[in-house]
């Protein structure tokens, strides 16, 4: 036999469809973290301004129109208000203007994203001293000290994330990547929600008590690791479930080159380009993400709606699952001939 006709026998058009589809892959991750993460600025932060009479609609209009529009400012009654709002996940920051002197307070919350916070630090310290005043930061919601850039809950997720796709990874390799029937569908899922639970709680453990790198809830991070795993898990399993070997590279385009770098993990998602801005909070990556600074920094709050999103990719992954198994064994029994 030839060369020739070796490279016709090895290389196969699914071979070849595979490793182009691997190419694809890796192009998109270059471009999609390079094109989230290269040039991060603040592009319309919801901010706050506090400032007596005329003054606070003064202070917002200047704000408003600064190079670039970096900041989306909102009057706040009060101090306290804009407390709660930040704390509320409402807004990112606010300017106490202090009307009886030339020195103003700037509130930050670093738990939300250090990146963030120093941003909006700089703008603040620039627009004051251009009017010869100064301003004081400080940090309501402030990230731990053993957690550099509030970066320790990204890279939770992201670890959750990788325990959920790698594992449907692992089903569909060792034993084949569509079930064979509902049952079998059932067995993963159920092996799944297994891993799930394991994974939350071993993940919230670590970074929480034996780390120390992340505040917070124990159980909080336990249930919010749990749905994050299946909700990667059993979409993966779902992908797999209707294309084959071919969904894990599908759920790697989607959990991996679109969902991590739109989490607002190193820059919080008003830094990023609209694209990722966009998609992020609708993907796992970000909604987890978001959910677990929540509970570290934020009391719990504004976590309604990520928690609802990662449900969505958990039922619907669940769903897709069953059904690809029921719709293969009826397939299979209109074509046997007690079928015909």
């Amino acid at each position: 036999m030839t060369f020739a006709d070796e490279l016709k026998s090895a290389v196969t058009p699914r071979a070849a469809m595979l490793v182009i589809g691997v190419l694809a892959l890796q192009l998109l991750f270059i471009a999609s973290y390079v094109g989230a993460l290269h040039n991060p600025k603040p592009t319309d932060v919801p901010f706050g301004v506090v400032a007596p009479g005329e003054a606070a609609a003064q202070t917002k209009d200047q704000l408003a129109k600064l190079p670039g529009e970096p900041l989306d400012p909102r009057v706040v009654k009060d101090e306290a208000e804009a407390r709660r709002q930040i704390m509320d996940r409402k807004i990112d920051g606010a300017l106490i203007v202090d009307p009886r002197g030339t020195d103003d307070t700037l509130l930050v919350a670093s738990g939300g994203g250090k990146a963030l916070a120093n941003a909006l630090e700089t703008i603040a310290t620039r627009t004051e001293g251009a009017q010869k005043r100064t301003v004081k930061t400080v940090d309501v919601a402030a990230a731990s000290s053993q957690d550099f850039n509030g970066l320790s809950s990204f890279y939770l997720v992201v670890g959750w994330c990788v325990g959920g796709y790698l594992c449907a990874s692992i089903m569909s390799i060792s034993a084949g990547s569509k079930p064979a029937n509902p049952q079998r569908a059932a067995i993963r899922l159920g092996a799944m929600a297994l891993l799930s639970l394991a994974g939350g709680l071993g993940g919230a453990v670590i970074i929480g008590p034996i780390l120390g790198a992340l505040p917070g809830s124990i159980m909080g991070l336990w249930g919010l690791g749990a749905l994050v795993t299946f909700a990667v898990g059993a979409f993966t399993l779902a992908l797999e479930a209707l294309t084959g070997i071919v969904g894990i590279g599908l759920a790697v385009l989607v959990i991996v080159v679109a969902g991590n770098p739109s989490a607002g993990g190193a820059f919080p998602l008003p830094m990023l380009p609209p694209f990722w801005e966009a998609i992020g909070p609708a993907l796992p990556p970000g909604a987890g993400t978001w959910v677990a600074r929540s509970i570290a920094y934020f009391q719990g709050n504004a976590v309604t709606g990520p928690l609802l999103v990662l449900s969505a990719w958990a039922v619907g992954g669940t769903v897709v699952t069953l059904l690809a198994a029921m719709r293969r064994t009826r397939g299979r029994a209109d074509m046997s001939p007690s079928g015909v």
